[in-house]
């Protein structure tokens, strides 16, 4: 049972306070503590009723990127954490030894029940006596006053007006920034916009989370005039690098279980139709086996379940009106999403299309009957992965998550990978189905994000500051948007709130020289060493000599993933073939030659994962060649390229490389057919 909260009872008297926050996500607890412990008033006004937003709302698989730069109140909820499930009658289904993420020897715990999280921030509005107003919903029309640069006050839909010094939005969706009249944006930014390679429309890129080999969209197969399978596009996606106004997908991140104590069916939701599962049923026929691989495992025989793969729990396309619209419609979207995804899991469980080893394994698991309690054991929180971002006096980009550029005036770090999910789902030019917009880019290291960028413009507020949409690019933001950077940005926004009452000033006006020290005191990391990271090495098959066919050409038996991590690679990205598998799996690069002798030469990167004994064949002219080659050492040619041997060819010309016998990842990037000169 969660601990007796600390509910606000507001007169009229009581409605003023220092600090106003908006919200009541984890950034707005980590907000509340640390102005409490600066010794100002502060008040949660929160349209939610739970606390904690998507990290009590079903995000226990913390994406932390580097741990090391998780400081403050941030690391301090993850010590709650710890401290938690070091008590045995926290392990009620499993005892902690079979638990692989509980470790005795660090000082913090990084996965949790989504009940626990909300826990310990009600422990924390206890413990602090931080006034909270629950299911207070901001009047977006008419409830704010703005007046000589300032927000006054602002109402709720109840009527209840919350006057403050400095207000804070820590909002998933920035409501209050906008109705401030802050400037603000929503979808993709196209790359030139600030100078980016990994924003805008991505269709080349989006390689990761993709169909892995060619389904077909239509109702019926081959006939584009039966019309799409549900939630295929009928439109374009639009030129790579160009700007849009549409989200990358939302889902749930759902608690499910195999304790069969703590376990309730799936239910079949309203409206429930098997069509809309067709695309993916038509997959799993192709013999896509991924369903299982993001049931991260969480304490007590749990899981965090993500989306996964080229069909998943993500709702592609669904989300795209939701930043601006109305409380009614994106109650609307929420519970499409929710029925979508409960569908899903009721397909894959029921349905007689499904495998059915693929039918039987997911029987095994079930809503976990402690969690989400008031809510049919449905988590509160669907995961808006972006929404408004502000535009700010500084933008966080590409180049300075990278360290292409410094940023200044450090208030925190991220260090997760830039990344988007999939954006639109559509039909390519060969007449198959295609997912576009993911994006999964290391920026190299743990990165700064300026103050500058959780402040908005001076002359269109003075007293805002919001550590949640904050002034960033749509990929930039991908890496920023994570649970303990939000709450880590809380906190720094709220030390500057203090100071900027205390020095009677504008949020604007709040030095470094008097924040950096008071950041570092409360335990916040700003800091870490590190080396520039360039955007990767892209060869072009037009400038490599030879004839030279690239991977996205090539023709697939059995499962390649798709990549783009370790560079150079030539076009997008390359495909791999997990050797530890020991699936069949096979990929054909065909092209026609004039007769005459060719060097041929294979594409890939080369990492110390990689096979040593790819084997490969070559057919040309009705005779085979064999060959074997070392992945792991430098290509010689080109920076990409290894010859594998010199052969007659002539006419119709395949390299198949097979993963046969392999003793580590395959990498199949591109294959030249470069003329040998006499």
């Amino acid at each position: 049972m969660l601990a007796t909260c600390f509910t606000a009872r507001l007169s009229a008297a009581e409605t003023s306070y220092d600090v106003v926050i908006y919200g009541g996500t984890s950034a707005a607890i980590a907000a509340a503590v640390q102005v409490k412990r600066m010794g100002k008033s502060v008040i949660v006004v929160s349209p939610d009723t739970h606390l904690g937003g998507l990290t009590s709302g079903g995000l226990g698989w913390t994406d932390s990127g580097n741990k090391a730069a998780i400081g403050g109140i941030s690391r301090e909820f993850y010590q709650r954490v710890r401290k938690h499930y070091d008590q045995p009658s926290a392990w009620r289904q499993q005892k902690p030894e079979q638990y692989s993420r509980y470790n005795k020897n660090e000082d913090a715990m990084w996965v949790f029940e989504p009940h626990v999280a909300e826990q310990i921030f009600e422990d924390l509005v206890a413990e602090y006596k931080i006034p909270v107003v629950r299911d207070a919903w901001l009047d977006r029309e008419n409830g704010v006053e703005v007046k000589d640069g300032k927000i006054v006050s602002f109402k709720t839909l109840d009527g209840k007006k919350y006057s403050g010094k400095i207000f804070m939005d820590t909002t998933y969706e920035g409501d209050l920034m906008a109705a401030a009249g802050v400037s603000y944006f929503v979808g993709r930014e196209g790359n030139d916009v600030y100078e980016e390679t990994l924003d805008g429309i991505q269709t080349a890129h989006a390689r990761s989370h993709q169909f892995d080999y060619p389904v077909d969209p239509y109702v019926v197969k081959g006939d584009p005039s039966s019309g799409l399978l549900a939630k295929i596009s009928d439109q374009p996606p639009g030129i790579d690098g160009q700007g849009d106004k549409k989200l990358q997908a939302y889902c749930f991140r759902t608690c499910l279980t195999t304790a069969q104590d703590n376990m309730v069916p799936f239910p079949k939701p309203e409206g429930y139709d098997a069509k809309d599962y067709a695309l993916l049923a038509r997959y799993l026929a192709g013999g896509w086996k991924g369903v299982f691989n993001k049931f991260d495992p969480a304490p007590n025989f749990k899981t965090d379940v993500n989306n996964h793969g080229g069909f998943s729990f993500d709702n592609i396309g669904m989300n795209y009106d939701y930043p601006e619209a109305s409380y009614e419609r994106r109650k609307e979207i929420i519970k499409e999403h929710e029925n979508y995804q409960i569908g899903l899991l009721y397909f894959l469980s029921n349905d007689p299309s499904v495998p059915a080893d693929i039918q039987a394994k997911m029987k095994k698991w079930g809503l976990s009957k402690d969690e989400f309690v008031d809510n049919h054991n449905w988590p509160h929180q669907l995961y808006i992965r972006e929404a408004r971002r502000m535009v700010g006096p500084f933008v966080m980009s590409e180049q300075y998550l990278r360290a292409l550029k410094p940023t200044p005036e450090s208030v925190g770090l991220g260090s997760y990978n830039m990344d988007s999910h999939n954006v639109q789902r559509y039909v390519d030019a060969k007449g198959h189905v295609r997912n576009e917009g993911d994006i999964q880019v290391s920026p190299g290291g743990a990165y700064p994000i300026s103050y500058r960028s959780i402040v908005p413009k001076k002359e269109e507020c003075e007293n805002l500051l919001v550590p949640v949409c904050v002034s960033s690019s749509h990929i930039a933001y991908g890496s920023i948007r994570m649970e303990p950077v939000f709450m880590i940005l809380g906190q720094s926004a709220a030390t500057a709130a203090v100071q900027a009452i205390e020095g009677n000033k504008a949020v604007q006006d709040v030095t470094y020289d008097e924040l950096k020290p008071r950041l570092l005191a409360d335990g916040q990391v700003l800091e870490m060493e590190r080396k520039p990271k360039a955007p990767a090495i892209v060869l072009r098959a037009e400038d490599l000599p030879g004839t030279v066919i690239d991977d996205v050409d090539a023709k697939t038996v059995g499962t390649w993933g798709e990549s783009s991590v370790v560079q150079p690679f030539v076009g997008s990205g390359y495909r791999f073939y997990d050797a530890a598998t020991k699936a069949k799996a096979s990929i054909s690069f065909t092209t026609k030659l004039k007769a005459g002798k060719y060097d041929v030469r294979v594409a890939y990167s080369p990492n110390a994962n990689r096979a040593t004994n790819v084997a490969i064949a070559v057919t040309s002219g009705g005779a085979t060649h064999e060959a074997e080659l070392n992945q792991r050492q430098q290509p010689k040619h080109d920076k990409a390229f290894a010859s594998i041997g010199q052969f007659e060819l002539s006419g119709e010309t395949t390299v198949t490389i097979t993963g046969d016998g392999a003793n580590g990842y395959v990498i199949a990037d591109a294959v030249s057919f470069v003329p040998v000169k006499k």
